[in-house]
Formats: structure tokens, C-alpha cells, sequence
């Protein structure tokens, strides 16, 4: 199961550097076209934005599976395994509940977007399919912290870098 789950996983971070790349890209040609050339790529700002935001969801979800995120362990140091991973299993699923509700927050505001017929301000584009591209992004995070959040209960996931130096699994015992 691990190694569809490392794939899946890959390709969500492919599809967040490719929008990283397409928004960079767009940034950099709209302000060489303003600076040089007095000419801006029109929606620009309104593209790259909503791009931006994909880039975020995107890597959100990656993050989600991975476990990479910023985070204080001062009390978690204190604590016993047992107890830590209770205490992770909580959090876990307390991400898991507010991807939730921003999930189908941005769901209905793709749906607003949609009804209402929003476009960019130059070249009058739909909005909405790049914010279903945002959603689809938390849709994704839905998935990669469930399956997180299992690993972790079940105790298969891997374990933490002072976890690891507790049970020994370091070099040298973890000294």
C-alpha cells in the first residue's frame, strides 16, 4: 500500500511544482512586459493569484501525507510514545476536520463563481475552473491527511525523528 501511496503523492508534488512553475513563469513575462516594454500580460494579476493559491493547496496536500510542517514539540519531547501519539492522532484529526470545512468552503465558492459567471477583468475569463483547480487541491489534502491520520493511529507511519531516537532506530541507538 506504501508505495502507491509514496506515487499518488509524488504526482500531487508534480502537479504543485508544475502550478509553481506556470505562475512563476507568468509573473516573471508580465513584469518584464510592464518594465520593458510597457505592456503587461492583461489578468496577469488575477491569474497569478488564483495560480498561487493552487500552488498552496497543492503543496498543502503533500505536506499533508508527509508530515513536513513547521511545528512545536516542547511538550511532545516530555512525553511518552504512547502519549505522543495520542496527542498526534488528535491533531491529525483536528487538520483533518478544518480541510474538511475549507474544502466544501471553497467548493461553494466555486459553485459562486460559477452561478455568477466571474471573470478576470481584462480578458473577461472564467474564474472558476482555476478556483476548482484551488479545490481540487483541498480535496486532495482531504486524502493525503486521512491517510496521514491512519498511518499514524495504526502506528505504521513513520515515526518522527524523537521517536525514533527513543525506540533506538538511529545510528548508534540514537545517541
Amino acid at each position: 500500500m506504501i508505495p502507491i501511496l509514496e506515487r499518488f503523492c509524488k504526482t500531487v508534488e508534480v502537479v504543485a511544482g508544475l502550478l509553481l512553475l506556470a505562475c512563476t513563469i507568468l509573473i516573471v513575462a508580465s513584469a518584464t512586459g510592464r518594465y520593458l516594454f510597457t505592456w503587461p500580460v492583461p489578468d496577469a494579476f488575477d491569474i497569478s493569484r488564483l495560480l498561487i493559491g493552487a500552488c498552496i493547496m497543492w503543496g498543502f496536500a503533500s505536506v499533508g501525507y508527509r508530515g513536513g510542517h513547521i511545528k512545536v514539540d516542547l511538550f511532545a519531547e516530555m512525553m511518552s510514545p504512547r502519549l505522543r501519539r495520542i496527542v498526534d492522532v488528535f491533531a491529525w484529526a483536528m487538520l483533518l476536520f478544518f480541510v474538511t470545512l475549507l474544502t466544501w468552503k471553497m467548493f461553494e465558492r466555486v459553485e459562486s463563481a460559477m452561478r455568477s459567471h466571474e471573470a478576470t477583468f481584462d480578458l473577461r475569463i472564467s474564474v472558476w475552473p482555476l478556483m476548482a483547480l484551488i479545490w481540487a487541491g483541498t480535496a486532495v489534502t482531504i486524502i493525503t491527511v486521512l491517510v496521514r491520520l491512519y498511518l499514524i493511529a495504526t502506528g505504521r507511519g513513520e515515526l518522527e525523528h524523537s521517536e525514533s531516537s527513543e525506540f533506538g532506530d538511529e545510528p548508534n541507538g540514537g545517541r
